[in-house]
């Protein structure tokens, strides 16, 4: 009999759509929230509403009617020894909570092993990569202190590619899934941590569901690949379609920001792909151009940045300082790159004063 696993999610909006496929494979899942989402959790289940291919509605999935568990809480009850596989879908900003500090504190004391679905890379995965030295990025943190207790080894990466968000005026327990696109993995360094990934993503591959006496194969696996840079895939995407949404005064659809004006996006995302494979990756561990472009023309929403920017946060995930960062120490620069991070920045500093005058 295949093995049943024990996995704490951190983070229940994105982290449910992970949740909510583990458990249709039948393992267990934890939660770590806010009391009110947990309480509705508990209550009512996770609700993810997953596109399929060939019907024209959605498949609204309850972890409620699942095989495996699902269950949420605060992260002060959490005790870390209890789970085999912790997942950190938190946008990075919340780490800096003092009560996620604390359990992260625990989640290392208790050498758990961590797959991250962050846009953000944990600073211990970036460690694993030999031509990266992570003390220039720390300012690309929101607290970077955070990492420290978790040991590289022990530490992989998910490229979170499925686009989902919690469509507006519905509970805080629903996730409409836009873009129903895989979880790329990469391998941990122990074979041990590795063969729970490999578990999962055979137990996610045989996922079906009858709706109307028709069986659906269902969309969002888990697909692990050798290389550690595969997930790094993702920052050309980010940078040349999730940053771009955000302009001067307003922010656009990731679709508009890729094909308004193609020969900059272009531009953009082919920097940042050579600059993966100047840290090391293989120009086979990264999508091609066109095909993201393809992808983006469906993503008519601005991006989860963009939104935040626009609702007057002022902390965001700084992937675009991130990847700034890294050009640089390596002499890589990009023009088009520092006016992204100039108008993020810009924009992260008008939020602030405004609270500040609030």
């Amino acid at each position: 009999m295949a093995p049943r696993y024990r996995v704490l999610v951190l983070g229940a909006s994105y982290g449910s759509l992970f949740a909510a496929k583990i458990a249709l494979a039948g393992h267990s899942v934890h939660m770590v929230c806010l009391p009110e989402e947990a309480d509705i959790v508990n209550r009512d289940g996770a609700v993810v509403r997953l596109p399929l291919r060939g019907r024209a509605e959605p498949l609204e999935l309850n972890t409620k009617t699942m095989p495996g568990r699902v269950t949420a809480g605060c992260a002060d009850e959490v005790i870390p020894e209890d789970y085999d596989l912790v997942v950190l879908a938190m946008q990075e900003p919340q780490y800096a909570d003092e009560r996620i500090k604390r359990l992260i504190e625990r989640v290392g004391a208790a050498e758990k092993p961590c797959l991250s679905l962050m846009n953000m890379p944990p600073l211990a995965y970036l460690r694993r990569i030999a031509r990266v030295d992570v003390a220039p990025l720390r300012s690309s943190y929101t607290d970077a202190n955070v990492w420290n207790p978790l040991e590289p080894h022990r530490v992989s990466l998910c490229s979170p590619d499925a686009q989902a968000f919690r469509p507006p005026g519905e509970a805080p327990n629903v996730l409409q899934v836009g873009l129903p696109t895989n979880f790329k993995a990469a391998p941990f360094e122990s074979l041990e941590h590795t063969a729970i990934l490999e578990q999962i993503e055979r137990d996610m591959e045989g996922l079906r569901h009858e709706v109307d006496g028709r069986s659906y194969e269902l969309p969002v696996k888990l697909r692990l690949h050798r290389s550690k840079f595969v997930p790094l895939a993702k920052w050309a995407m980010l940078i040349a379609g999730n940053y771009r949404c955000v302009q001067e005064a307003k922010v656009i659809p990731i679709r508009r920001a890729v094909h308004d004006d193609l020969e900059t996006s272009k531009e953009v995302y082919e920097w940042t792909s050579r600059l993966c494979v100047a840290l090391g990756a293989d120009s086979a561990d990264l999508v091609p151009f066109w095909k993201y472009a393809e992808a983006a023309k469906s993503l008519t929403k601005p991006s989860s940045v963009a939104r935040a920017i626009s609702s007057g946060a002022v902390r965001v995930e700084r992937v675009d300082k991130l990847v700034q960062s890294l050009g640089r120490s390596v002499d890589l620069r990009s023009a088009q790159l520092d006016r992204i991070v100039s108008r993020v920045d810009a924009r992260l500093e008008h939020n602030r004063n405004t609270d500040r005058v609030g």
